[in-house]
């Protein structure tokens, strides 16, 4: 039996998947050591809080905090492409906010960048975006 959690944590991973322009997306993965020209996209579950609780019927109404590690590598038009692949996810999580019925709202915080830079290569351009998941279940643990 899947948990609710996962069944969201894995929607959203399969959404982010979709995304145009077969960037590279894998979920609680080490960061590997190539970087694909269109850019890499980490999925960490990250953490689902404390739940609120309502009792009759008893619900747990979560607001669950993933994390999305972007990553972007280039010598040339590295802000372009990066700014290209954030716009990406902020469009695939826009078309469906509700992971077909399994979330309340699903929304996504501004990117928090930085670059990276590595001695004798191409200059890597990261973020990390914390995307906030909002969804009910039956039980703390389901």
């Amino acid at each position: 039996m899947t948990t609710k959690r996962e069944e969201v944590l894995s929607a959203l991973f399969t959404e982010l998947q979709s995304m145009p322009g077969s960037v590279p997306v894998l979920r609680n993965e080490v960061l590997p050591e190539r970087i694909s020209p269109v850019g890499l996209v980490i999925l960490r579950d990250g953490n689902p809080g404390e739940a609120e609780v309502t009792l009759s019927p008893l619900r747990y109404h979560w607001q669950h905090r993933a994390e999305l590690e972007v990553f972007v590598r280039g010598a040339s038009g590295l802000e372009l492409t990066f700014d290209i692949l954030i716009a990406a996810i902020g469009q695939t999580i826009a078309l469906d906010r509700t992971l077909g019925g399994l979330c309340d709202w699903i929304e996504a915080d501004a990117p928090e960048t930085v670059d990276l830079a590595v001695e004798g290569a191409a200059a890597i351009k990261a973020a990390v975006l914390m995307i906030t998941l909002h969804y009910t279940s039956t039980d703390s643990l389901a």
